[in-house]
C-alpha cells in the first residue's frame, strides 16, 4: 500500500485545514487508516483513525470535537478536517495504514502500522 498525504500548510490559530491521504495498492475493509502527528522531541501520536469499513472512529483527547476523520472509499482517500486549530497542533502529520486488522484498543500502537505516507507539515501561527 502506498499512501500520499497532502494539504498541510500555514494557518492562523482558530483557522481550519483539511488533510488528504490517498491510498493505492492493496486495501481491505478491516484495515485501519490513521493520522499521526509528531513534533520534534516528542513521540509520534495517533490523532484519528478508522477502518475502511467504517464504524468506530478514534480521536485523541486533544483533538476530539475539533478534528473530523472522513473517508471516500471510492477514491481510496481519507481526510482529516481540522478546525479551531491551536498553536499546539503544529506538527508533521502523516497517514498510515495497518497490514492487518487490530482491535480498537490496539489502534494507538504504531507497531500495527506497516504502511506510512510522507509527512505534511501543519504550522499554526498566532
Amino acid at each position: 500500500v502506498q499512501l500520499q498525504a497532502s494539504g498541510g500548510g500555514l494557518v492562523q490559530a482558530g483557522g481550519s485545514l483539511r488533510l488528504s491521504c490517498k491510498a493505492s495498492g492493496r486495501t481491505f475493509r478491516g484495515q485501519v487508516v490513521g493520522w499521526f502527528r509528531q513534533v520534534p522531541g516528542k513521540e509520534r501520536e495517533l490523532v484519528a483513525a478508522q477502518r475502511w469499513s467504517g464504524g468506530t472512529t478514534y480521536y485523541a483527547d486533544s483533538v476530539r470535537g475539533r478534528f473530523t476523520f472522513s473517508r471516500d472509499n471510492a477514491r481510496n482517500t481519507v481526510y482529516l478536517q481540522m478546525n479551531s486549530l491551536k498553536l499546539e497542533d503544529t506538527a508533521v502529520y502523516s497517514c498510515a495504514a495497518t497490514g492487518n486488522s487490530p482491535i480498537y484498543g490496539e489502534w494507538t500502537s504504531k507497531r500495527w502500522y506497516d504502511y506510512w505516507g510522507q509527512g505534511t507539515l501543519v504550522t499554526v501561527s498566532s
